[in-house]
């Protein structure tokens, strides 16, 4: 399982949704990705982006200046 960091801080609404997006497109199934993000919207866009496309978050975590997510790429990353 490898692991990968991308750093979205200071992008908005829908950048980090995006970028992630793509990040994920050239991980392989299982892989999983850490996400350092700003945006107060991501903590609801992520998730359910990774929902939807079949990925999985593993862990988010909220700080006043940062919000976290370490995601797992599923089956559908292609």
């Amino acid at each position: 399982m490898s692991e990968h960091t991308l750093d979205v801080r200071g992008l908005l609404c829908p950048m980090p949704v995006i970028r992630t997006q793509d990040r994920v497109k050239e991980l392989a199934p299982g892989a999983r990705l850490q996400i350092l993000c700003t945006d107060p919207g991501a903590v609801i866009d992520i998730p359910v982006w990774c929902r939807i496309n079949g990925h999985r978050v593993l862990q988010t975590d909220e700080q006043p200046k940062l919000i976290t997510f370490l995601i797992e790429v599923g089956e559908a990353s292609g």
